[in-house]
């Protein structure tokens, strides 16, 4: 009976850190970011046109994109611009599985902003 007990403890612990991190490569802390391409299964040009069909818009078109480490996981994360639109769709793929784990609408002021602790993350040394 204890050894039950263990063992469903121990199940329901890993289903939990698994449903927190739902990404499929979880690269070291302080991995350098030219170690971070040897990581992933899922090529750019794949994850690209992924992010693309997640948007759903014909003339939409890739603004920049990045491979990073990002919370523990390992992900391509895309700002697509559609044109006529002032906001961009950033869209973040699974580096390992290449499926859409978030997508969500950045205004002028969120991109502004986030341009902002790029370029302060940058200059850290």
């Amino acid at each position: 009976m204890k050894n039950l007990f263990w063992s469903v403890a121990l199940a329901v612990s890993l289903s939990a850190n698994a449903l927190c991190t739902p990404c499929s490569i979880h690269p070291k802390k302080g991995t350098a970011e030219a170690d971070l391409l040897g990581l992933a299964k899922v090529s750019r040009a794949d994850a690209e046109s992924t992010a693309l069909k997640a948007v759903n818009v014909s003339n939409a078109s890739v603004a920049s994109g990045e491979l990073e480490a990002e919370g523990k996981c390992l992900i391509y994360s895309f700002d697509i611009k559609i044109p006529g639109k002032k906001s961009i769709i950033e869209i973040t793929i699974d580096a390992g599985t290449g499926k859409v784990l978030s997508k969500k609408r950045e205004g002028v002021k969120a991109q502004a902003a986030e341009a902002a602790a790029d370029l302060g993350a940058a200059k850290k040394p």
